[in-house]
């Protein structure tokens, strides 16, 4: 069997048993070790993108370390899209042994795929990096540069998860290429955004972003596997009473981390009965509160979660609005599967989202599950070879969309690599648009008037 079949294969089984967040067998105190060593880097600078602490993982999975010349755990400077501050952000680099290919390493960034809303969520302290462990050997093993992004707030107690933020996510994952090359002298400017569920939405959005924010990198596709793109469904759906148990978790963390996001917010007018009286045990994502959540779940009632007013119900939507794709073209092609009937974003909402994105110009190749060759798609990208093109009225391949992303320039950061392609700013206005305003700039609508105490 190819390591394209198997990576299909891995592909199709991820979206199909697809569910939110903390599904880890992790216990505490079983995490990821890593040693006080401080691995080589360049860590000048100070803005995203900055490479700020990178440190080996020693207890990397047997069969991983032997295909990695690096395994480390990094932490990185990047930009929230809430209130574009700069946190700092934690995740995983696992480099292959050998010489680099012409050109250096080819970088694949890979989003966590939804692993929880709590700072001891993050692949990059599971030894099984919560699921990803797999993919991550094919990955190397097909020669590689692999990096894991565990998004912002998670990792790190210094900030809260934007849990389902579009924005933050792809910010989270272009800046990891950024350091990634920090660590890694010898990688290309070359990469690939790689995600399922909210690692989907993050490599959708991060191919969006990185035509103002790529940092001088050359973005050359992006896989989106079952992506919560579609989300202002939600609110209507949570309404009704019609969602299922993996949507209603999608929900309550969502609306768990909105009193952080934007103060003031109404959460009384979202959760009632057992929702409301287990609220941080369906936060829960390792060890043996995740059991507990689960029981909390089987409880939920149709409406314990949800707007229980039109008004509500209106600025859920607009929240949603915000983080809901597409926002903008994408700067590269993409491959997208929609997810299971009973998965968090019904097929027929991500095709609606696919359809908007493909009247963009977008370059997509929009497939059943159990058709997508991730690596084989992914290789062809980084190959040159046209992609293909399922959009109507499309031809059947296209060649990659240009982008800015590598035209824009930052004099300050020094590239270790030598490349000839210099790190981008990451302050760089967005054009104005002659339409309306990507969803990506708008703030977010004002609360409903509070009719109960906020967290």
């Amino acid at each position: 069997m190819t390591a394209r079949t198997v990576l299909r294969i891995a592909a199709v089984a991820l979206a199909a048993a697809l569910t939110v967040a903390g599904c880890s067998d992790d216990q505490p105190g079983r995490g990821a070790q890593r040693s006080g060593q401080v691995l080589p880097g360049d860590y000048s600078g100070a803005g995203p993108g900055t490479l700020v602490a990178a440190q080996p993982l020693t207890t990397v999975d047997p069969e991983l370390a032997g295909l990695t010349a690096i395994s480390a755990r990094i932490t990185y400077v990047s930009t929230s899209g809430i209130n574009d501050s700069h946190p700092k952000v934690t995740g995983s680099v696992f480099l292959p042994k050998g010489k680099p290919p012409e050109g250096g390493w080819r970088i694949i960034a890979l989003a966590n795929p939804g692993s929880g809303i709590k700072s001891d969520c993050a692949p990059s302290s599971s030894p099984s990096l919560l699921g990803l462990l797999p993919t991550v050997r094919l990955m190397v093993g097909a020669g590689y540069l692999v990096a894991i992004t565990d998004y912002q707030g998670i990792g790190l107690d210094e900030t809260y998860h934007p849990y389902l933020d579009s924005t933050t996510e792809g910010f989270n994952l272009i800046d990891l290429a950024r350091a990634t090359r920090k660590l890694v002298s010898a990688a290309s400017t070359s990469w690939v955004a790689v995600g399922t569920g909210q690692g989907g939405q993050a490599a959708w959005a991060a191919a969006e972003l990185a035509t103002d924010y790529g940092g001088g990198l050359r973005p050359q596709g992006a896989v989106a596997l079952a992506p919560t793109a579609a989300l202002e469904w939600l609110a209507d759906a949570s309404a009704a009473g019609n969602l299922n148990r993996d949507q209603q978790l999608m929900l309550q963390q969502y609306l768990a981390i909105m009193p952080q996001a934007y103060p003031g917010f109404p959460i009384e007018d979202y959760r009632r009965g057992a929702a409301r009286d287990h609220w941080d045990t369906l936060s829960a994502c390792r060890g043996p509160a995740v059991a507990d959540r689960t029981g909390v779940l089987d409880s939920l009632g149709p409406n314990d979660l949800g707007p229980t007013t039109p008004a509500a119900a209106d600025a859920l939507r607009g929240y949603l609005r915000k983080a809901t794709l597409p926002q903008a073209p994408a700067a590269a092609p993409m491959l997208i599967t929609p997810g299971p009937p009973d998965g968090l974003v019904p097929p027929e909402q991500t095709a609606a989202a696919v359809e908007r994105a493909c009247a963009m110009g977008d370059v997509i190749d929009y497939v059943q599950p159990d058709e997508a060759d991730a690596l084989g798609w992914i290789t062809d990208r980084f190959n040159g070879v046209p992609a293909p093109n399922t959009c109507p009225g499309a031809a059947p391949t296209s060649t990659t969309p240009t982008s800015t992303a590598s035209s824009r320039s930052d004099d300050t950061d020094t590239d270790q690599s030598g490349s000839d392609t210099e790190e981008a700013t990451a302050t760089a206005e967005q054009p104005a648009s002659e339409t309306e305003t990507p969803h990506h700039q708008q703030p977010a609508p004002p609360p409903p008037a509070v009719s109960g105490d906020a967290e």
